[in-house]
């Protein structure tokens, strides 16, 4: 396993559990992020577009996922009833 594939490993586990279609953009990924260690193909030429495809990739996982709620519910405790 190379360095891009690590990483993108590090990264999707930090996301924390995979629920519908993530596990499948997981290993596409992984796929890219492989293809890319190993020198993007094609004498490298297919490095830019395996680039680009990892970036979307990676976005979708991110993108898709609900935002965190940092509301504890304790915020208003300072203020009386």
């Amino acid at each position: 396993m190379g360095p891009v594939e690590t990483a993108v490993r590090e990264d999707i586990e930090a996301i924390g559990g995979l629920a519908g279609v993530e596990p499948t953009l997981a290993e596409m990924a992984y796929r890219l992020a492989a293809d890319m260690d190993a020198g993007g193909g094609d004498d490298g030429r297919l490095m830019p577009a395996l680039n680009k495809e990892l970036r979307a990739t990676l976005k979708q996982l991110v993108d898709g996922r609900p935002a965190e709620d940092d509301d504890d519910d304790l915020s208003d405790l300072d203020s009386p009833d």
